[in-house]
């Protein structure tokens, strides 16, 4: 398979090495200022860019009817717009907040959970999120899918990084150097407090993923997430 990589920063080198060691060719390493020359030649393009590059990458890549998997965040504002675009080419395309695939099945215990506790008032449901000094965007796009889980499975309304109100989920979103990702969820009641936390130890398990999900979506057209790639869970758009 032939790799495209839009943005080659440190996730893109590790990307890079896995996709290497699994028998796949690089034929684009795009960085900031590059161009998209090369990107014509690509099975499939893999986007770990930054958040002002993302949509002009993955339109490229419709405009271009090249398959592609965008682990960057920070950029969702306008989601619904690249759904669309990519509907509109007939391209095939997926977003996810976390390739990981221990991230992946935590989403899914976040969600069961959320369904657990929705009728406990007792507790009080808040986040905390901890990465590396070089991510740009607070709170991180796995941290938003989980808060995204527990208001669909619960009364809590949104989520916000000030002092809560009553319906809301305080994230705390914390930079630390040399830390890959750790999302904890906490429900806090009077007598005791239930926990639920994943913790990345590098990088690679997100690359990994990043990788499979560009083997899995070759020669296939729509909008997919890991809950596809991985079956399961039920499929959902974010």
């Amino acid at each position: 398979m032939k790799i495209a990589l839009l943005g080659y920063g440190r996730m893109g080198k590790v990307i890079e090495g896995i996709a290497l060691e699994r028998g796949h060719e690089i034929v684009l390493r795009k960085d900031h200022g590059d161009t998209y020359e090369g990107l014509e030649n690509a099975d499939v393009a893999i986007d770990f860019s930054v958040p002002s590059a993302a949509v002009g990458n993955i339109s490229e890549c419709f405009a271009t009817n090249v398959p592609v998997v965008s682990g960057t965040t920070g950029w969702l504002d306008q989601y619904d717009e690249m759904v669309a675009l990519c509907k509109e080419k007939n391209g095939a395309f997926i977003y996810g907040s976390n390739f990981s695939l221990g991230v992946n099945i935590f989403f899914e215990l976040n969600n069961y959970l959320a369904k657990m506790m929705a009728n406990l008032e007792q507790y009080n449901v808040s986040m905390e999120e901890i990465h590396h000094t070089q991510k740009l965007d607070a709170p991180s796009g796995t941290a938003i899918t989980l808060a995204e889980g527990i208001i669909k499975n619960s009364d809590y309304s949104s989520w916000t990084l000030e002092k809560p109100n009553a319906d809301q989920i305080h994230i705390d979103a914390k930079r630390i150097e040399n830390i890959p990702g750790t999302h904890s969820v906490f429900y806090d009641s009077a007598v005791d407090q239930i926990e639920i936390k994943h913790t990345a130890h590098s990088r690679e398990g997100f690359a990994l993923g990043a990788v499979v999900a560009a083997e899995w979506i070759q020669n296939k057209k729509g909008v997919f997430t890991m809950k596809d790639v991985l079956n399961i869970g039920d499929s959902a758009i974010r």
